[in-house]
């Protein structure tokens, strides 16, 4: 069964500052010190437990073999790319 949809008008405060409801961190299990990761998503800010984004991103890159370094496939774009301006 799916989560019901739950929505709340937050203000922001001076600071930067948002409060999340207490009936969000309670159903969220969310406690003081939690650490949330803040990202835009088109116009909107999503929060998310750090360890929710790691499991997602593995997921994501679960599939790519070990072999194959996404890092090293990185430098080498970046690599062309900086060749081909020096040449305009």
């Amino acid at each position: 069964m799916a989560t019901p949809e739950i929505k709340n008008e937050v203000q922001l405060g001076a600071q930067g500052r948002v409060v999340i409801p207490a009936h969000l961190r309670k159903a969220m299990d969310l406690k003081p010190g939690d650490r949330l990761v803040a990202r835009q998503d088109g116009d909107s800010i999503v929060l998310e437990r750090r360890e929710n984004l790691v499991k997602r991103l593995q997921a994501r890159f679960a599939n790519i073999p070990k072999a194959i370094s996404l890092a090293d496939e990185l430098i080498t774009e970046r690599q062309a790319e900086a060749a081909l301006e020096k040449v305009d």
